[in-house]
């Protein structure tokens, strides 16, 4: 199928309804035909009751909206999670559809919900660790196109980063059904579009549910529980005694703008009134431009069930809220402040939890256990929000029970299936405990799992194997091809065998102000636990030189350059530029670069590039045999000095 044709046909693909006029008197025969309307044949008329008259033409077609598709890989649910999974399994060749049941992408960071992309945001050490890879690169787009930081246009930049990619289909305004399941392996899903009223079966080798709520894996028959564990089961201390059915609830957030004049509030029918004196003092009304996040209900039966219900009484809580800081009393501060948007879809935090082969728990993050199969990291602290939410005043609303000193790793194992052998999953619904994903459930440690599982299933391919045959007998592969799109796994050097730049005789640099340029081949793509693993010039322009003693065949260098991994680069409501957070390009970034490669003894030109949007920079070529190729630093977006951490060179 053409691309992008799902969401081309809505138009075309709508039911024209005739509006039949009562012709004559009062007393006019109703079984009469005026319009002289075309019966059906019995063709037309089995199985299908509809009447569609077709003006013009008189035709009574019988629209065909059910149809089959065929990918590779299918992933559901197109937040941070999905889109990396479905762009990961696209650039490592695997045909991919990547389906969605709202009419934008980016799930809880959508201009829908408008929740902040948080990753590891900030450490004990109050610094960020922050995501590189496939959700970096969409991050630094934002930057580029959405300077003036529209939730609207961010929506647009996710579209843009999705359908520019050739071997990706994308089907908005559509969930996932039910699932067809075979001796344990899923053969397809059936799709509801409801722009075009469009039943797709879709069939794939992988399957990959990154919905939150993992519909299509539910009804694949996978394992999930759901519910808080008890401390007991995995030695949980921060677990409560025993389990129960308790569940983090969905926000409602909302925004107000400064009118410059005094605006009166006048709550709607629904609103439910707030009772501030009762509420314990973490529930924070100033700042209340950017709304707040703590109007939350959860459940303790199912969550999914209990949503349209919550989402009524959260915007009656929400509207209580706001009137409580316009109409108290309390808050002079806000006079001249109105609302300019309230979310009508509560941002969810936690549902199913599918069981894979290994199950995460709190002690595994706080203990920084390693795991020879880990694919991504997490380090947002363990946030476990109240249960009760907004109902339960009495309470903080979010416990924040510990940070972590440095990040922790996630397993591949967590992000498979243990009895559907082609499903993979990545967000909120891998398989954890309760505990585990107070942490692991925000959504650039999502983004960082999506990567993995769909780099996963381009492999699942390569190898006609299951995502548990990954695990066995080519997880180093994957680590390494994560590793070589610039994801990074903690305490895991990078070594491919395929990157020749290892076996260069010579690394040197024009010019250094700190680091080495040695440390360029090491393996490690940014400094981290105190050591450095960085070149840095002295002033540009600078060159990077590599040199080997006898030709080698190249066709492609890489190399990763600064993007300043301590400050968060994330579209935020407030527009923070300080500290940790920046609302512009790094400035540290490479802007302009040029390769050279050394053939027969003289210097010719492999390639250049003038306005650098990315990180991860690559120059590829037509093969040819070099003893030397160099580096020509000419630019950044603001620094003095360029600063590069890793370099590789492939055949």
């Amino acid at each position: 199928m053409e691309r992008r044709k799902f969401f081309k046909k809505g138009a075309q693909g709508a039911i024209a309804a005739s509006m039949i006029p009562m012709v004559g008197t009062a007393g006019a025969n109703i079984n009469e035909n005026p319009i002289n309307i075309p019966k059906k044949s019995n063709q037309e008329t089995q199985g299908n009751p509809e009447q569609w008259h077709q003006m013009g033409t008189g035709k009574r077609p019988h629209p065909d909206r059910n149809k089959t598709l065929r990918y590779e890989v299918a992933v559901i649910g197109g937040g941070a999670a999905g889109i990396c999974a479905a762009v990961a399994a696209a650039r490592n060749g695997a045909k991919t559809v990547l389906v969605q049941d709202r009419p934008v992408l980016g799930g809880n960071a959508s201009s829908e919900i408008r929740v902040h992309l948080n990753g590891v945001n900030h450490l004990k050490d109050g610094l960020p660790e922050r995501e590189t890879g496939i959700i970096e690169e969409f991050l630094l787009l934002n930057r580029f196109q959405n300077p003036q930081e529209s939730f609207t246009v961010w929506d647009h930049v996710l579209y843009d980063f999705v359908t520019r990619e050739p071997n990706i289909d994308l089907c908005l305004n559509t969930s996932a059904m039910n699932t067809e399941v075979k001796d344990g392996k899923i053969v397809s899903v059936s799709c509801y579009q409801l722009t075009t009223e469009m039943i797709y079966h879709i069939k794939a080798q992988q399957f990959i549910d990154c919905s939150g709520d993992g519909h299509m894996a539910a009804t694949a028959g996978a394992l999930y529980r759901t519910g808080r564990e008890g401390k007991a089961e995995f030695n949980e201390k921060y677990a409560p005694d025993e389990p129960d059915g308790w569940q983090m609830g969905g926000t409602i957030l909302l925004s107000s703008k400064d009118m410059g004049r005094p605006m009166p509030f006048e709550s709607p029918s629904f609103t439910l009134k707030y009772d501030a004196e009762k509420s314990h003092k973490g529930r924070k009304l100033i700042p209340f431009v950017e709304g707040f996040w703590w109007v939350e209900l959860g459940s303790e039966d199912d969550i999914i069930a209990d949503y349209e219900d919550n989402r009524h009484k959260l915007m009656g809580y929400a509207y209580g809220v706001w009137d409580y800081v316009k109409n108290s009393g309390n808050f002079p501060e806000s006079e001249n402040y109105a609302l300019d948007w309230v979310c009508s879809l509560p941002g969810k935090r936690e549902s199913r939890r599918f069981i894979g082969d290994f199950i995460l728990s709190e002690g595994d993050l706080l203990g920084n256990r390693h795991f020879e199969d880990a694919v991504a990291f997490g380090g947002w602290s363990l946030d476990e929000h109240n249960p009760g939410g907004i109902e339960n005043l009495a309470e903080p609303p979010s416990y924040f029970h510990e940070k972590f000193s440095e990040v922790y790793q996630i397993p591949f194992r967590s992000l498979y299936s243990k009895n559907v052998s082609n499903l993979l999953f990545a967000g909120r619904n891998i398989s954890q405990t309760h505990m585990a994903l107070s942490s692991s459930r925000i959504m650039a440690t999502c983004a960082l799992e999506g990567q993995a599982v769909g780099t996963a299933a381009a492999l699942c391919l390569k190898y006609m194997t299951s995502p548990r045959g990954i695990f066995q007998n080519h997880v180093n592969e994957l680590q390494e091809q994560l590793m070589r799109d610039d994801a990074f796994i903690p305490k895991r050097p990078a070594n491919d065998p395929k990157d020749l730049a290892k076996k260069a005789n010579l690394l040197f640099a024009s010019s250094t102000s700190s680091g080495d340029a040695k440390f360029l081949t090491d393996g490690m793509s940014r400094d981290i636990d105190g050591k450095i693993h960085h070149w840095q010039s002295d002033g540009l322009p600078a060159e990077v030189q590599m040199e080997w003693e006898n030709p080698v065949s190249l066709s492609s260098v890489e190399l990763k350059c600064d993007t300043n991994l301590k400050r968060n680069i994330m579209m935020r409501k407030d527009s923070s530029n300080e500290g940790i957070y920046r609302n512009n390009i790094p400035e540290e970034m490479l802007k302009s670069i040029e390769l050279e490669g050394r053939v027969k003894g003289k210097w010719v030109k492999l390639g250049s590039i003038e306005n650098n949007k990315t990180r991860l920079v690559k120059f590829k070529f037509d093969s040819l045999k070099t003893t030397a190729v160099r580096l020509k630093l000419k630019e950044t977006y603001g620094k003095e000095d360029a600063k590069l951490f890793e370099l590789r060179a492939y055949s």
